[in-house]
């Protein structure tokens, strides 16, 4: 089946959420791969926490308060790289596939969307810095529903967004729980599992797994 919207994820799918302290580490400290992990894994749980409290901050917030925790949790880190962190994070760096394969599917002239629980301003400055201005549809950023994924809320932005059915999008994330919520949303979903994770949720599965983006034009 041909799909005529392909919505994307942006964090850990088209964008490197570990990048930004790859890219200071030596001055961060030995314990910087650790702190990037603490920090992800943080900024998912107070999303997903904010959510069923029903008390919504938007996700720059989250992901500073994620990385003081972080940074509590690795002491050995140096603190002081904090704004040099926050900044970093603002430019992620794209992966490397992301640019051909955005280009192969404008070519082959679909829709394109970023579906992400990122802030407006946050999503705006990492598709600028990724070289991406302008490729896609519609930038949209559950800061508009002030609700996390996997409200089925928050994938319904695509179908109004489009004037669609689920059935004509195809939604691709790293993040399983995140396409077991596109999936349950009606969604044709591609799994992005860059770390080689085993599956999870087998009652919402994904309709195909890739190791990246590049092959996604020919599924």
């Amino acid at each position: 089946m041909a799909y005529s919207i392909y919505a994307f994820d942006a964090y850990g799918t088209l964008f490197d959420v570990h990048a930004a302290v790859r890219r200071h580490a030596e001055a961060v400290g030995a314990d910087a791969e650790k702190l990037s992990a603490t920090w992800r894994a943080k900024q998912l749980e107070y999303s997903w926490v904010r959510s069923l409290m029903g008390r919504y901050v938007d996700f720059w917030t989250i992901t500073e308060q994620a990385l003081d925790f972080a940074f509590a949790a690795h002491p050995g880190c140096d603190i002081s790289m904090k704004p040099a962190l926050l900044a970093a994070y603002r430019e992620l760096d794209a992966y490397p596939e992301v640019p051909e394969l955005i280009h192969r599917l404008t070519h082959d002239g679909r829709q394109l969307a970023i579906l992400s629980n990122g802030s407006p301003a946050m999503l705006q400055s990492a598709v600028t810095a990724a070289g991406l201005a302008g490729a896609f549809d519609a930038i949209l950023s559950v800061d508009q529903i002030r609700c996390y994924k996997t409200d089925e809320r928050v994938y319904e932005m695509i179908t109004t967004e489009f004037r669609c059915y689920p059935e004509a999008v195809s939604f691709q994330s790293s993040n399983r729980w995140d396409i077991a919520g596109a999936t349950a949303f009606g969604f044709r979903t591609v799994w992005i599992n860059r770390s080689g994770a085993p599956d999870e949720y087998p009652d919402l599965p994904a309709a195909a797994i890739l190791p990246s983006l590049e092959g996604l034009a020919a599924l």
